[in-house]
């Protein structure tokens, strides 16, 4: 395994013993969950489902501003910390969010299971074409996210589990991205280096900080609705294949 230099302030301490050369081809790629294959439904959507009653528009609108303002709330703030290293912690600071809003507190728990209900997610609408183009191509490919349920149902019920040969699962592992535990694992599961392993996600911290591991990473822009077009054609274009 290529061994990632020690870094000081301005670069690395030693020269690298490596001859200078092309970069070796990517033969895996690493992808994120929420916000990079796959994004749930509309808040409202979700918010409607739960309560099974129509909302107006204007409740409605309190209601999204009271889930804003629950994001910067002391007790939902602290129930973040450490969220994804188990089931019960990432449970915990959902629900701890929802309930945040008084309207939503009875069904805070409705809404929880909603994450991990497949039929409430929607991949993006490049998602399927990428990784089967990838996949196609000879590509390993796996899944590392930052969660607190096992998501091969989800992946199963659109069609998408059969691209996929590792699921690295932040609660399984007690640990989050981007502790280089969670890559490497996923790495080792692939049989590939690190070195020719790209992660991709919508994260820049966690998902960027694969290249930590010795990966190489891309970060794709925050803001995406569910079922648009998320721009993963940049992904075949990183491994050197073209974009259908």
């Amino acid at each position: 395994m290529r061994r990632i230099p020690v870094c000081g302030p301005e670069g690395p301490i030693r020269a690298s013993a490596e001859p200078d050369g092309p970069r070796a081809a990517v033969r895996a790629v690493l992808f994120d969950f929420s916000g990079t294959l796959f994004q749930i439904g509309t808040y409202a959507d979700r918010i409607r489902a739960a309560l099974s009653r129509p909302v107006d528009e204007t409740t409605m609108d309190r209601l999204l501003s009271g889930l804003e303002a629950g994001l910067l709330d002391p007790d939902v703030v602290a129930a973040q910390r450490a969220r994804d290293v188990s089931s019960t912690a990432h449970r915990h600071a959902f629900t701890t969010w929802y309930a945040s809003v008084p309207e939503l507190a009875p069904v805070a728990d409705a809404l929880y299971a909603q994450l991990m209900s497949p039929e409430h997610w929607v991949p993006y609408a490049d998602a399927e074409s990428t990784v089967c183009q990838l996949a196609a191509e000879g590509l390993a490919l796996g899944v590392v996210s930052d969660v607190g349920w096992d998501l091969r149902a989800t992946f199963a019920h659109h069609g998408l589990d059969r691209f996929f040969s590792s699921w690295v699962h932040s609660y399984e592992h007690r640990t989050e991205k981007p502790d280089p535990v969670l890559f490497r694992h996923a790495c080792r599961e692939l049989d590939a280096e690190p070195a020719t392993t790209l992660m991709v996600g919508d994260h820049p911290a966690k998902d960027g900080g694969a290249a930590g591991a010795g990966l190489r990473s891309y970060v794709l822009p925050a803001g995406a609705a569910p079922g648009s077009n998320r721009g993963l054609d940049a992904v075949l274009r990183l491994v050197g294949l073209n974009p259908p």
